[in-house]
């Protein structure tokens, strides 16, 4: 490595050394955390998981609240409202258990395990980037976790209302199985995440001079109009309503990009 390093220049093999060190205690982190997971999860998939599968969830209330104060709005009941999953294979329990607490894991010790990488790499930094890595670590977590905590109040929730209440005929009942379910859980949960860190890449893209603010501002009519499709599909909803709720924190993280970037 080159850099302003205090411990001088390293060989190869010290590097790989490094690295392996890095890497042992990034498993021990991840693998420690998901075991206790593991022993948890059960109270978690009661009490968190499986929370958007009854009427009172958070955003529910949230939403019947707000249509009640605009009569002309479709009116939103949290009554009745209860999706039952079901298990069609033997194993699935048992192996949704242990995914479960492997992906959950990874989410939540995502700080560490990045800050992990950056004492691998710190030593080759030169001490203004070292100021700047510490920046973007600490901006990226915070986006990180606020879009997984968005894709769970938010996103999840209002797709899962919307696509287990659907039936394309009423002689066909949804029955959704476990795994459906955890599947889309856990892919939106993480898709969120990375997706707001679109602030973060934009800024990086305008240090290394690919991106400039004149252009991201030149094209937010278009960008909406990309924006508008990207909440359509995360959402597959015709209620306008909705279908806003998921396009406002996407179109803010474009504006928030707008501000970050280079002129």
């Amino acid at each position: 490595m080159s850099g302003n390093s205090t411990s001088g220049e390293m060989s190869f093999w010290e590097h790989l050394d490094a690295l392996r060190s890095v890497l042992w205690k990034a498993a021990v982190v991840l693998v420690g955390a998901a075991a206790v997971l593991f022993a948890v999860m059960p109270d978690l998939f009661d009490s968190v998981i499986l929370a958007p599968c009854r009427g009172d969830f958070a955003l529910y209330r949230l939403f019947a609240w707000l249509t009640a104060q605009f009569p002309a709005l479709p009116q939103f009941s949290t009554e009745g409202f209860s999706v039952k999953l079901i298990n069609i294979q033997l194993a699935s329990q048992f192996f949704i258990h242990m995914s479960t607490s492997f992906w959950l894991a990874l989410v939540l010790t995502f700080p560490v395990l990045i800050y992990l990488l950056w004492t691998f790499i710190r030593p080759a930094l030169y001490d203004h980037e070292r100021r700047g890595v510490r920046v973007a670590f600490v901006f990226g977590t915070l986006m990180f976790f606020l879009g997984v905590a968005v894709g769970y109040f938010v996103v999840f929730p209002v797709t899962l209302r919307f696509l287990a209440d659907y039936q394309v005929s009423a002689m066909i009942p949804n029955q959704i199985s476990l795994d459906s379910y955890m599947d889309t859980f856990v892919g939106m949960l993480l898709v969120m995440g990375i997706v707001f860190e679109l602030p973060l890449v934009a800024f990086a893209l305008s240090t290394m001079g690919i991106l400039h603010r004149d252009t991201l501002r030149r094209y937010r009519r278009h960008a909406i109009v990309a924006l508008l499709l990207a909440a359509a599909l995360i959402t597959p909803t015709g209620d306008p309503f909705t279908l806003t709720i998921v396009f406002l924190p996407l179109y803010l993280l474009y504006e928030a990009s707008i501000i970050i970037v280079k002129p």
